[in-house]
């Protein structure tokens, strides 16, 4: 057996061996085990072989796991640091999309804002210093804004019928969304027979859409008609916005569907959101912006 300059212990009484003669030179006990020995007696400390059952120094059993099966080695000290929070949680996103902060929604309501909240980001000029809270209702996550000054808006990811006065943010585009009766009726021509000259229009309006500045002036009105479609986009549709470069090229389109009012996205960038009025219901991978912060909902 080679190996002169290995170094090893006797099994059997714990001295030095040359690992070169076959006896101990302490006790003259053959000394083959301590060559291969792999761990060591819990009881005495002497060497043991990995098919030893039993110690040859003491005589205790050696405990051998059963094939296949190995020791709890990694298996790791509670810690409560260690453990996991429970619960919903929030991720704070940048502009790419990517996570650069989770916040674990850890009380029945927690406050997000500018100032002292729960959740704050104090750098955020665009946040009120108290701008919205988060809240558990039966299991379920909802947000309610608390009178912020640019309101708390959740992004929706399929076709949404809007009720009346609704607030929407497209590209970075203000809209106020409301509804308009028919207009009364009126006669088409004079008492003397003469017909009037009018605009040839395909009904009667039932949507004002009003564009609106930060201050919340109306700059701009279109009219939604009666099952008529209204395309928004950077480029292409019935009202474009040219200086919008957080627009896609055709980004959203509002449509009167049998007297209901759906918004839809046709898949832009950056998303359709809505101003949240009461409580507003949170789901797993949906979106909201509060101030400059896009945040997601990550569970629940």
């Amino acid at each position: 057996m080679s190996g002169a300059t290995r170094t090893a212990t006797c099994g059997w009484c714990g001295n030095p061996v040359n690992p070169s003669l076959p006896y101990c030179a302490h006790c003259g006990r053959r000394s083959d085990s301590v060559l291969t020995a792999a761990k060591s007696c819990a009881s005495c400390g002497a060497a043991v072989l990995e098919s030893d059952t039993f110690c040859s120094a003491c005589g205790t059993p050696i405990a051998v796991p059963p094939p296949g099966e190995e020791p709890e080695t990694r298996t790791l000290v509670f810690s409560a640091k260690r453990r996991e929070i429970a619960g919903p949680k929030l991720s704070v996103l940048d502009d790419k999309g990517d996570v650069k902060q989770t916040v674990p929604i850890t009380r029945t309501e927690m406050s997000v804002g500018r100032g002292q909240c729960d959740i704050a980001f104090p750098d955020d000029v665009f946040l009120s210093p108290l701008h919205a809270q988060f809240a558990m209702r039966d299991g379920a996550l909802v947000i309610r804004d608390l009178g912020s000054s640019n309101r708390t808006w959740v992004f929706i990811d399929t076709p949404y019928t809007l009720g009346d006065d609704e607030m929407l943010l497209v590209g970075s585009q203000v809209f106020r969304v409301r509804r308009v009766g028919s207009p009364p009726a009126s006669l088409s021509h004079e008492a003397d027979g003469t017909c009037h000259i009018g605009s040839l229009t395909p009904g009667p309006d039932v949507a004002l859409v009003a564009q609106l500045r930060g201050d919340r002036s109306v700059r701009d009105v279109h009219y939604l008609a009666a099952g008529r479609v209204m395309v928004l986009g950077r480029d292409t549709g019935d009202w474009t916005f040219p200086y919008d470069q957080t627009m896609s090229a055709r980004h959203a389109e509002l449509k009167d569907e049998d007297g209901s009012l759906v918004i839809r996205d046709l898949g832009s960038r950056n998303g359709i959101a809505l101003a949240v009025r009461g409580e507003r219901q949170l789901r797993p991978g949906q979106r909201l912006l509060v101030g400059d912060q896009v945040l997601r909902v990550e569970s629940l």
